[in-house]
C-alpha cells in the first residue's frame, strides 16, 4: 500500500486516513477515480467547485500534490 502524502494529513480529519469517512457529510473517498479526485481538487483550488472548507485546503496545493492525493486515495480499498 501506497505511503500517505504529507498533505493528505489534512485530509484524514474529514475523510478518514484511507479515504474511507463514517460521517455521512463527508464523502468516500477511498477507491474513486485518480482522474476524478484529481479534477475535483483542481476545481476547488480554481474556484470552479464552491466549498469554503476544500476551497482553503486546496488553495495551496500544487498540480504536483493534488496527483499524489488523488492517486493515494484512489489505490485505497473502498469499504
Amino acid at each position: 500500500m501506497a505511503e500517505m502524502p504529507a498533505k493528505a494529513k489534512t485530509c484524514v480529519g474529514c475523510h478518514g486516513a484511507d479515504g474511507n469517512s463514517l460521517v455521512p457529510n463527508f464523502p468516500k473517498l477511498a477507491g474513486q477515480h485518480a482522474a476524478y479526485l484529481e479534477k475535483s481538487l483542481k476545481d476547488y483550488r480554481d474556484g470552479f467547485r464552491h466549498d469554503a472548507t476544500m476551497k482553503s485546503f486546496a488553495k495551496g496545493l500544487s498540480d504536483a500534490e493534488i496527483k499524489d492525493l488523488a492517486a493515494y486515495f484512489s489505490a485505497q480499498p473502498a469499504k
